[in-house]
């Protein structure tokens, strides 16, 4: 029987269906948390959420494949359409020497040039200077000039109560032997550069001589210079008492390239015997080798002093001194 103004249905029948409503809302929910988590379930790399965010476990894509540039076919450079410079004749061998045209200080501007052949021989004996008629006339000496800067270092070293160690003595020993030019470099900036050509000029009592700063090999020296300054490294008075003996061995056992001139006037089993210093270099600036040679033998020193056309090669030279030599000093 049913109460008055109450529909079919009433709060009886929602009572009843209470529980059923909430049962599908609850399904419901439950569908829809599923389907979320399937949702999530497709983010990169299939990771959950969680770590998505964090990027605890993230692997970054490969990055797409490099797209490769082509290679192009190696050409061939072109050939050069230069005009070939002036051929430049290399040094020639004496005898078995090879022939090396040695490294080259900067040249001076003011250099002396022009053809040039001095000469002159001094007797240790009177003192007696004799030899060409220029004789008082200067040129460069390139590396002539070592045996005195090796000498000015040993007299200033043992002056001042000191030895040169074992690797100094043996760059001495390869600048007189093989005309080594870095050696020579240092131990004349160590010893006052230019100051001491000056001693040279001094100590050797000189005359005609002149020293250009900061460069040895351009040092000017006249033929009876170059005989004093053989006198003042025979006597003692260049590289002192206690090193003189040592120096004059060393030029006695010069070897290479630098081996030729004036003892080559004597035989051969003779010339061990001659102490030498000889100088070569090309100046460009001139176009001209300057070609030198200092000899002390048994009372006597000789020095010459070339300058001529480059394309005569620097055994040219070496052959004036040798036959210079060879008329001019006594038979051995």
């Amino acid at each position: 029987m049913t109460n008055p103004g109450e529909r079919p249905g009433g709060a009886d029948a929602r009572r009843r269906t209470t529980p059923k409503r909430l049962l599908a809302v609850l399904l419901a929910t439950a569908l829809l948390t599923a389907a979320g988590v399937a949702a999530v379930a497709g983010w990169p790399g299939g990771q959950s959420l969680a770590g998505w965010a964090s990027g605890s476990d993230r692997t970054e894509p490969d990055p797409p494949a490099p797209t490769a540039t082509p290679t192009p076919a190696p050409t061939s450079p072109p050939t050069p359409t230069q005009t070939p410079g002036p051929v430049r004749e290399p040094p020639r061998p004496l005898a078995d020497r090879p022939a090396i045209r040695p490294p080259q200080p900067p040249d001076d501007p003011a250099a002396p040039a022009g053809d040039f052949t001095g000469w002159a021989i001094l007797d240790q004996r009177t003192g007696t200077i004799t030899g060409s008629g220029n004789l008082a006339e200067t040129s460069t000496t390139a590396s002539m000039i070592k045996a005195w800067i090796v000498a000015d270092y040993l007299r200033l070293t043992a002056d001042g109560g000191d030895q040169p160690t074992p690797t100094r003595l043996e760059q001495l020993r390869v600048i007189i032997r093989d005309s080594h030019n870095g050696y020579t470099e240092t131990v004349f900036q160590e010893i006052g550069a230019h100051a001491s050509i000056e001693r040279l000029i001094e100590r050797c009592e000189l005359t005609d001589s002149q020293a250009v700063p900061n460069r040895w090999s351009n040092t000017r020296l006249s033929p009876r210079d170059t005989v004093r300054m053989g006198a003042c490294l025979a006597d003692g008075r260049a590289a002192g008492p206690e090193w003189t003996d040592w120096l004059l061995d060393e030029m006695r056992a010069v070897r290479g390239i630098g081996d030729f001139g004036i003892r080559h006037a004597f035989p051969e089993d003779q010339r061990a015997g001659i102490a030498i210093k000889n100088g070569w270099i090309v100046r460009d600036a001139e176009g001209a080798w300057h070609v030198n040679c200092l000899a002390i033998g048994d009372g006597w020193t000789m020095g010459v002093l070339t300058r001529y056309p480059e394309h005569l090669g620097y055994t040219h030279g070496a052959e004036i001194c040798r036959s210079l030599a060879a008329e001019h000093l006594p038979p051995p």
